[in-house]
């Protein structure tokens, strides 16, 4: 008696794996950008970090990506280190007043923030975060 949920399919080893032709169609049908936006929701999810299009205007929230740009830009005469956090679902700039360099900082890294949620010209920003960083 096979007792195997439907929509399941058999693997070499006999383990069970839902929807592997449906995900591999999925896959091959998918951009570059959309399966990595996929694999950064997982990711994120994993973390217990919340996604960013869920982040409300004056709220704590943690967060959890992929640093996109990370540059320099004066505020009020000040500098202020900015970095583009991107989760898959959408983006938040983190902004570091009175920095002009972080050590691991960096395009392409891996990072979980938490801070206050704020709007600007349309914009989620988090001025001075904490932040954890993550593998590359």
């Amino acid at each position: 008696m096979d007792e195997r949920a439907a929509g399941t399919t058999s693997t070499a080893g006999g383990g069970a794996r839902p929807g592997g032709l449906r995900r591999f169609l999925r896959r091959m049908a998918s951009s570059k950008e959309e399966l990595e936006a996929e694999e950064l929701q997982r990711s994120t999810g994993e973390e217990g970090a919340t996604p960013i299009t869920a982040c409300a205007a004056r709220q704590r929230a943690c967060v959890a990506g992929t640093l996109r740009t990370v540059t320099l830009r004066p505020r009020g005469g000040a500098p202020a280190l900015e970095a583009e956090l991107y989760d898959g679902t959408d983006v938040v700039n983190l902004v570091w007043l009175g920095r002009r360099k972080i050590a691991g900082i960096d395009p392409g890294r891996r990072l979980r923030a938490e801070g206050l949620v704020s709007l600007q010209d349309g914009r989620k920003v988090m001025f001075n975060p904490r932040y954890e960083l993550r593998g590359a």
